[in-house]
């Protein structure tokens, strides 16, 4: 039997497409930037899926990360924030192009018609949510590194953020978002991030099982994760559920600060010191935009972070920019020193936030227009 063809792909390599039986495997293959997303990454990705979504041979994705040996997994550590600095300093167009097709790729993945497979094996960040959350089954190690970080650079949950963190219970999603805070399998599971726990000394057998034993059905694919499911690890931050709703479900920022300041644990202590490092402007605006994602379907939402994204970039000058000031103090002169403006909270106007949300197009006009 001729197996289903495989598309050119453009990514030099970073996409690495195979196919056994009715199983079309990708591996995200730029272990050493940890396997975070280039726009030529998420064009590989979008014309795989959509070829085999259109390949009655191909029945089930699975797509997992390249590891590094001897160095801890990594399934995607998000976009690639140094080509956000770049670009957007140079003024560089395909910076837009970036996350229209990033977001249409989240938006095809939680749609996908055929059963798709997230091996979410170390960390997975921003974009690796992104192109995770959407999978019908989400499979989660001891190593599972699950945030959404955006607040450390300036930027605020996107690729979907707003949608699945929204519907995490209570006020956990307006906890995470603000605060980025990292949460491994108990809690992704608990929180309906994940869906089932395999042991990382069980990985291996069951990649192999992916590339060389028979996959002859969807069913069969299904049933080689399940095989190697184990019981998941307690959840961590369950008993922390009451303390996050009670400071968190205020309705600004500087209310939850001001919650959190008033209470005596170390827990809240530690939640305000890490807030104090964020950028004002954009906590301010992860928290209108969770609070909006309540009511808006998936594209609804991805439609308002393509709006948000383009003002993060364009609302003031470049070299002005909350989020390339974010990235330039992380990643790029590296002394973690961010220079906000404005520098506290209460420094925030409401006219601010809301410009964000002003889309820049009409609705026939706009990029992701064509998402249902």
């Amino acid at each position: 039997m001729t197996p289903p063809m495989i598309p050119a792909l453009c990514s030099g390599g970073q996409i690495v497409a195979e196919v056994n039986g009715c199983l079309g495997l990708i591996t995200l293959n730029r272990p050493e930037a940890l396997n975070a997303l280039s726009l030529p990454m998420i064009r590989d990705l979008s014309a795989l899926l959509l070829h085999w979504a259109s390949t009655p041979k191909i029945e089930a994705v699975v797509v997992m990360g390249a590891g590094r040996p001897g160095k801890p997994a990594a399934f995607c550590a998000g976009g690639d924030i140094r080509f956000f600095h770049r670009a957007a300093l140079a003024g560089d167009a395909s910076l837009g192009d970036f996350f229209t097709e990033e977001y249409a790729l989240n938006h095809l993945i939680h749609n996908y018609a055929k059963p798709y497979i997230a091996l979410m094996d170390g960390v997975v960040m921003g974009g690796g949510m992104g192109i995770s959350q959407g999978a019908k089954l989400r499979v989660l190690t001891e190593h599972s590194k699950l945030a959404m970080p955006e607040t450390h650079i300036g930027l605020f949950p996107d690729v979907g953020g707003g949608y699945f963190l929204s519907q995490c219970p209570g006020h956990v999603g307006e906890w995470l978002a603000l605060t980025g805070q990292p949460i491994g399998a108990g809690d992704a599971i608990e929180l309906s991030l994940g869906d089932v726990y395999v042991q990382s000394s069980a990985m291996p057998a069951l990649i192999e099982a992916f590339k060389q034993g028979e996959q002859s059905s969807a069913e069969h694919v299904v049933a080689t994760v399940m095989e190697h499911v184990d019981l998941a690890p307690a959840a961590d931050h369950v008993s922390l559920r009451s303390r996050i709703d009670r400071h968190f479900a205020h309705a600004d920022v500087a209310a939850i600060m001001a919650s959190l300041a008033s209470a005596d644990d170390e827990w809240a202590q530690h939640q305000l010191a890490t807030l104090k490092k964020r950028s004002p402007l954009m906590m301010a605006v992860t928290l209108e935009q969770l609070r909006r994602a309540r009511k808006l379907s998936l594209a609804e939402d991805l439609r308002m972070e393509r709006d948000i994204v383009h003002h993060c970039f364009h609302l003031r000058p470049a070299d002005q920019s909350e989020t390339v000031e974010g990235i330039r103090a992380l990643a790029v002169d590296k002394d973690h020193a961010p220079r906000w403006n404005p520098a506290r909270i209460e420094d925030v106007s409401r006219e601010e936030v809301l410009a964000f949300f002003a889309s820049p197009w009409t609705a026939e006009s706009h990029p992701l227009r064509d998402l249902k």
